[in-house]
């Protein structure tokens, strides 16, 4: 069904998150603690995911973005189908900056007057990552979920989402693959060509560059979109169709 869809029809997004700050320590204490127990607990259920060198401190800055309680969203790219006068255009637009709260109502605010029961959102793992995450951290913000993110309730068919890590495991839930490999073995060119997520932490903290961080997560949005015209059967888009919205 999801392949029947107008790529006209789909918001393609991604988002870039970061732990909520630089160092454990620069966390309340109230937080630090708690992270510290999620990390002993990860660590007695997974005793090979981390060696002697790595603590509470480090899988902080390592893996504290990972999780909507301990990291906070940085960017959200989207990108949408256009046309005019015959030619076809994809748009990006990207909601960024160091005070999530503005960022996240801009962003509900665009998804307010974009959605409609004839569109959906698309990326890849959006169902177990970016869509829960957004929505998460709207809820920590005070940010009334736009009705397309208020998904409590409806039934799966219902649910305006498309997922192109879904649509790649074909009925195999145990699979996973990344955006980079996707793309590798379709042919796309990777978006991973100057980060990749391991960095973005780093990238914002250390070297204070978020705009390398939005060029990143709007490449990722334009390969997700390439990846569904594939499984759509359309030719791929040139880079010369990317119009940016910002």
């Amino acid at each position: 069904m999801a392949l029947k869809i107008k790529p006209e029809h789909i918001l393609f997004l991604d988002i870039e998150t970061v732990p909520l700050a630089q160092k454990l320590s620069d966390l309340p204490e109230s937080h630090a603690k708690l992270w510290s127990l999620k990390f002993e607990q990860f660590k007695s259920r997974n005793p090979d995911r981390y060696d002697e060198s790595v603590d509470a401190a480090k899988a902080f800055s390592l893996e504290g973005g990972i999780f909507s309680e301990f990291g906070k969203i940085i960017c959200i790219s989207v990108g949408i189908m256009t046309e005019s006068g015959g030619t076809k255009r994809f748009r990006l637009k990207s909601f960024a900056g160091d005070d999530e709260k503005v960022l996240l109502n801009d962003f509900a605010g665009m998804l307010n007057k974009w959605s409609s029961p004839e569109k959906q959102l698309c990326g890849h793992n959006i169902k177990e990552f970016d869509v829960p995450y957004i929505c998460r951290r709207m809820i920590i913000n005070g940010i009334s979920l736009p009705d397309v993110l208020n998904i409590a309730g409806k039934k799966p068919w219902e649910v305006q989402f498309i997922d192109t890590l879904e649509l790649w495991k074909f009925g195999d839930f145990k699979h996973y693959t990344s955006l980079n490999l996707l793309t590798t073995v379709l042919g796309i060119p990777t978006p991973k060509d100057d980060i990749d997520g391991s960095m973005v932490a780093e990238v914002y903290y250390s070297d204070d560059n978020l705009q390398r961080i939005v060029s990143y997560c709007e490449k990722d949005v334009f390969a997700t979109a390439q990846v569904y015209f594939r499984f759509s059967g359309l030719p791929l888009m040139e880079q010369e169709m990317i119009e940016n919205a910002n």
